[in-house]
C-alpha cells in the first residue's frame, strides 16, 4: 500500500512538473502564434480584417460643427466693439460612409484609391437643425474678395456692400454657412469668371479626395497603411522643404506592436499637412486597452521656440513675423482663401488675440487632437480631430468592439489566462506531491 501511496505522489510530481513546463513553452509559442495572426490579419489585401475595415469604415465616423453666434453685430459693424461670441452646436454629420473609390491594386507592395467627400446631416446627433439661424461673418465679402484681388479700399468696399443691400456680419442658416449660398454683393464685383456662390465648405459635398497610393504592408508590415503618394506627389505644394512632405498614414491604422517611445505620424488633407503624435497614457475603449496619443505643444509653436516650424509661416504680417503661437495660415492649400486653423476655443494660441473677441473658454480636454490606439494591431479605434471650424470624431462602435474583442483582445486573454493556470497548477501540483512524497519517503523509511 505504501509503493501504491508512493506511486501515486510521484506521478501526480511528474504530472505537475509537465504543465508548469507547458504553461512556460506556451508563453513564447503562443506569442509566436498571436504575432503571425496580427502580421497576416493587418495587411490591407482582400480577406483579411483590416482590408475589410479598410475599405469602408464599419465604426460610424462623424464631423461635429460648431458655430461661434455673433450676439451684438450692430455694435461690432457700427462701433468696432469686440464680437462677442456664443458658442451653437454640435450639428453633426456622418462621413466616410462610403467605399473608397476606384481601388486599384499596383503589386503586391502598394494600391491607390479616391475618398469620396460625403456628409451626412443626422438630427438625432445635433443640437438644431440645418435652418438654425446664426450670425457669422459674411464669407461673401471676406473670401471673394480676397480671393479675387481686386483692391478694395474702405470708402468701395462699403459702397458696393450697401448698393448690393449685404452686410460685413450677416445672419445665414447653417446649411447655407456649410454648403453655399448666393450673396448679392458677388454680383457686383466686376470679374466675370467668379463664382457666386460661397460656403464653408462648397464645394466639397460629393466630391473626392486623392488619389492616395499607400503601402499594403505585404512586403514590411512595418509600412502598412503609409501613404507612398497624394495626388501622385510625394509633397504637397503649400509649404516649402520638409513642411511639404507627406509622412505617416491617414490616421485610421499604423503599423502592428506600437511602442509608446514612437512618434505616430499622418497625413490630414483637412490641414493639407502630415503631424505626429506622441504616447500621453493608457486608456481604455469599450473594455479594450489601448495607447493614448497626443498632439504635442511644440506642434503650435511659432519658429522662434521650435525652429522646425519655419516653413509653416507663410503671413508675416499675421504671424507677427512668425511670433504667435498657435495658428496655422492654410490659405495657399484653400484656393487662396483666407482660412487660418487653430484648435478650437484658441487653445494654445499667443494671449494676444483674445483681447479682440469674448465668450472663449479654451479647454484642453475638450479641444485637444488625439488618437487612441491598439497596440497590438495598430489600429484606431478612437480618435478626435478638432480644428477651429470643425472638430472630426470617430470611435468604434458596439459591435465592432465586441468584434475586435472576440477576435483579438479575448483570445490574448485567454492565452494569458492559460498560460498562467497552467504555470500555477502545474507549480502547486509539483510542491505539493514532492512534499508528500518525500514525507511518505522519510516515514516508511521509519
Amino acid at each position: 500500500m505504501g509503493c501504491n501511496r508512493n506511486c501515486g505522489l510521484l506521478t501526480g510530481t511528474i504530472i505537475g512538473a509537465v504543465l508548469a513546463i507547458l504553461g512556460g513553452i506556451l508563453i513564447p509559442v503562443g506569442n509566436n502564434l498571436i504575432e503571425e495572426l496580427v502580421k497576416k490579419e493587418v495587411v490591407i489585401e482582400h480577406g483579411t480584417t483590416a482590408f475589410k475595415n479598410w475599405i469602408v469604415p464599419e465604426s460610424p465616423i462623424y464631423r461635429q460643427i460648431w458655430f461661434f453666434d455673433v450676439q451684438n453685430p450692430e455694435e461690432v459693424m457700427k462701433n468696432g466693439s469686440a464680437p462677442i461670441l456664443k458658442e451653437k452646436g454640435p450639428y453633426t454629420y456622418r462621413t466616410r460612409y462610403t467605399h473608397k473609390v476606384n481601388v486599384m491594386k499596383h503589386d503586391d507592395a502598394t494600391l491607390s484609391y479616391f475618398l469620396e467627400n460625403i456628409f451626412l446631416f443626422q438630427p438625432n446627433m445635433s443640437s438644431g437643425l440645418e435652418s438654425d439661424n446664426i450670425t457669422t461673418v459674411n464669407l461673401a465679402v471676406v473670401v471673394k474678395a480676397f480671393k479675387t484681388n481686386f483692391i478694395f479700399h474702405v470708402l468701395s468696399l462699403n459702397i458696393l456692400i450697401q448698393l448690393s443691400k449685404s452686410k460685413l456680419l450677416q445672419t445665414r442658416t447653417v446649411k447655407e454657412i456649410l454648403w453655399g449660398y448666393e450673396d448679392p454683393f458677388l454680383k457686383l464685383i466686376p470679374f466675370p469668371n467668379i463664382d457666386k456662390i460661397v460656403g464653408v465648405f462648397y464645394p466639397l459635398n460629393k466630391t473626392f479626395d486623392g488619389p492616395y497610393q499607400i503601402y499594403s504592408g505585404k512586403d514590411d508590415i512595418n509600412k502598412v497603411g503609409i501613404i507612398q503618394s497624394y495626388k501622385n506627389n510625394r509633397t504637397v505644394d503649400y509649404w516649402e522643404s520638409y513642411c511639404g512632405m507627406v509622412n505617416g498614414t491617414d490616421g485610421a491604422s499604423f503599423h502592428p506592436f506600437i511602442n509608446k517611445s514612437e512618434e505616430l505620424y499622418f497625413f490630414s488633407s483637412d490641414i493639407c499637412r502630415s503631424i505626429f503624435v506622441t504616447f500621453e497614457s493608457e486608456k481604455t475603449a469599450k473594455e479594450i486597452l489601448v495607447y493614448r496619443f497626443s498632439v504635442p505643444l511644440s506642434t503650435f509653436e511659432p519658429p522662434t521656440t521650435n525652429p522646425d516650424n519655419m516653413c509653416f509661416c507663410i503671413d508675416m504680417e499675421l504671424s507677427r513675423n512668425c511670433t504667435l503661437t498657435g495658428i496655422l495660415d492654410l490659405s495657399s492649400c484653400k484656393e487662396g482663401k483666407p482660412v487660418y486653423i487653430t484648435l478650437p476655443h484658441f487653445l494654445h494660441v499667443s494671449e494676444e488675440l483674445f483681447h479682440h473677441v469674448e465668450g472663449l473658454k479654451p479647454v484642453e480636454e475638450e479641444h485637444r487632437i488625439f488618437l487612441d490606439v491598439e497596440p497590438i494591431t495598430g489600429f484606431t479605434l478612437h480618435y478626435a480631430k478638432r480644428l477651429q471650424i470643425n472638430l472630426k470624431t470617430a470611435i468604434i462602435g458596439d459591435e465592432n468592439a465586441e468584434l475586435f474583442r472576440s477576435k483579438v483582445t479575448d483570445k490574448i486573454k485567454l492565452l494569458n489566462i492559460i498560460q498562467i493556470v497552467l504555470i500555477t497548477l502545474g507549480s502547486v501540483m509539483f510542491l505539493g506531491f514532492f512534499i508528500a512524497f518525500c514525507a511518505c519517503r522519510k516515514k516508511s523509511s521509519k
